[in-house]
């Protein structure tokens, strides 16, 4: 999934942000509303996290404006605040499901994992391309009882081409969607990036579905045995 964090304290940031993008999302984090808004702007997320208090433009804010633009992807709240009257303050803005601070990742990664079940994009936890098998929890791939471990990075860029199959993607499309908002990719990353993963692919014998196309892009394409 790519997600928004919106969270001020960078010492809250950082730690939730290496946690999610350690099990394979890609995380957006900024510390403050206006950027959020802005970044909603531009990207489509699968999942936003926002702070209650935030500088700027406070999260419940952001998140009324976000469901008024008619947007749908779920939204957990991180608040220090925890009344009824404010739980139900931040339900009737649009949140789907709020955490209080100070925040147990654990229960952060399951309820990420329960979001991402309700999005319209959610087509289970195995993502499958002819006999080729992706676990989105695991990050391992299969394939005719072969089973590899994928890095994270190696499991985004596969995730990505098996979402988008037979598809022609550029290097800019790749690193738009797998690269962190702020992050400056080397001039080579994609195509480092796909060649890991090939050699990963070699073990069950389907580095060849990623195919070059020269001058254009790469597509993930099973081939015939």
């Amino acid at each position: 999934m790519r997600i928004l964090l919106v969270e001020d304290d960078p010492e809250q940031r950082e730690p939730l942000q290496a946690a999610l993008s350690q099990t394979g999302n890609v995380v957006d984090a900024v510390e403050d509303g206006e950027t959020a808004e802005w970044l909603i702007s531009e990207k489509k997320y699968d999942l936003l996290i926002l702070d209650w208090m935030l500088p700027k433009l406070s999260g419940i804010e952001v998140c009324r404006r976000y469901r008024q633009s008619g947007k749908t992807a779920p939204i957990l709240m991180l608040t220090a605040k925890d009344t009824t009257t404010d739980k139900v303050l931040g339900l009737d803005a649009g949140a789907d499901d709020y955490l209080v601070k100070p925040v147990d990742v654990i229960e952060l990664l399951a309820r990420v994992r329960a979001l991402g079940r309700r999005s319209p994009l959610w087509t289970g936890d195995i993502l499958r391309l002819g006999d080729l098998q992706l676990d989105l929890a695991t990050m391992k791939v299969e394939r005719q009882s072969m089973q590899v471990q994928l890095s994270v990075r190696e499991f985004q860029l596969l995730e990505y081409l098996m979402r988008h199959p037979h598809q022609i993607k550029t290097r800019d499309l790749i690193e738009q969607s797998l690269w962190q908002w702020g992050e400056e990719p080397e001039s080579n990353a994609v195509a480092t990036s796909i060649r890991r993963l090939r050699q990963r692919l070699q073990v069950i014998g389907a580095s060849a579905w990623i195919q070059t196309v020269y001058g254009a892009g790469y597509r993930l394409t099973p081939l015939p045995e």
